[in-house]
C-alpha cells in the first residue's frame, strides 16, 4: 500500500460505518494494514519482552490457544489504530448511552478517557494478539476488566483465511430479550477489521430502545495457524 495508516483511517467513511453500527450493532473496516505491518506485529509473538501477561485459554477453559497482552508502550502501528478508531466510536458509544436514556459519558479523545481509567485503578494495557494452532478455538466472552469501559473493541486478522489456515470464523452471538439468541459467523480478510459492541446494542422496539447482550469468539481451526490483534480501548485493573 502506497497510503501511511494514518492516511487510511483519515479515509475511512465513517457516515457508512456508523449506520452500519446502529443498524446492525457491528460494522466492518476495510484493509488498514498492509501485508508487512501484519507480518510485523505477528513477529513480536515472540519477543517477550513486549508483553505483561500470557494466558493460555485451556489452563481457564476459555478454549484452546494462547494470547499474549502488550505492554505499554504499545507497538506504534497499533497505538495509531487505537488512537485513530477512538474518537469516532466515542460518538456512537454517546449516541447510544442517550438512545438509552443514560447521559454520554466518553470524552473526546483515548487519552482522556485512559485518564478515567486510570484514575478508577485500571492502569494496565489491554491490547493483545491471540494465536490458535489447528484444534484451536475460543469461548464466547466479554472482555470488559473493570467497572470502567468502551462500549466497542476492534479485531483484525494478521494471516489469511484458506492460505495460512481454514476455520476460525469470527463469531458474534446477540442474546435478544424474550427471544432465540442470533449469530453471526464472519471471515475477515487479512490486514482488515470488525468492530463490534463490548457488552450490549441499544435496539429499537415499539416502546423504545432496549437493550441486546453481545458475546464474541472464535469457532475451530480446522488446519494451520491463525493470528489476530485486538484493539480493545479500556485498560484493566
Amino acid at each position: 500500500m502506497s497510503e501511511s495508516l494514518a492516511q487510511r483511517l483519515t479515509a475511512l467513511d465513517w457516515d457508512s460505518l456508523q449506520r452500519m453500527l446502529d443498524e446492525q450493532g457491528f460494522a466492518s473496516l476495510p484493509v488498514l494494514l498492509d501485508a508487512v505491518q501484519c507480518r510485523e506485529l505477528m513477529d513480536t509473538y515472540g519477543q517477550e519482552e513486549r508483553f505483561r501477561s500470557t494466558i493460555s485459554m485451556a489452563r481457564y477453559r476459555f478454549g484452546l490457544g494462547e494470547y499474549k497482552y502488550y505492554e505499554s508502550p504499545l507497538p506504534d502501528v497499533l497505538q495509531q489504530l487505537r488512537e485513530g478508531l477512538y474518537p469516532e466510536l466515542a460518538k456512537t458509544a454517546n449516541r447510544w448511552f442517550e438512545r438509552l436514556g443514560q447521559d454520554a459519558v466518553y470524552p473526546d479523545t483515548l487519552a482522556e478517557f485512559l485518564d478515567d481509567c486510570h484514575r478508577q485503578g485500571q492502569e494496565r494495557s489491554t491490547p493483545l494478539i491471540l494465536k490458535y494452532e489447528a484444534g484451536g478455538y475460543n469461548c464466547l466472552h466479554q472482555d470488559l476488566y473493570g467497572d470502567v469501559y468502551f462500549p466497542f473493541q476492534v479485531v483484525f486478522a494478521l494471516n489469511q483465511q484458506e492460505v495460512d489456515y481454514a476455520g476460525g470464523q469470527f463469531l458474534l452471538v446477540e442474546q435478544r430479550p424474550r427471544a432465540q439468541s442470533r449469530g453471526h459467523s464472519i471471515a475477515i480478510e487479512q490486514g482488515a477489521g470488525l468492530i463490534f459492541p463490548t457488552n450490549y446494542r441499544p435496539v429499537e422496539g415499539s416502546r423504545g430502545y432496549y437493550r441486546t447482550t453481545l458475546r464474541h469468539g472464535v469457532s475451530t481451526v480446522t488446519s494451520g495457524t491463525r493470528y489476530s490483534l485486538g484493539v480493545i480501548f479500556h485498560d484493566a485493573k
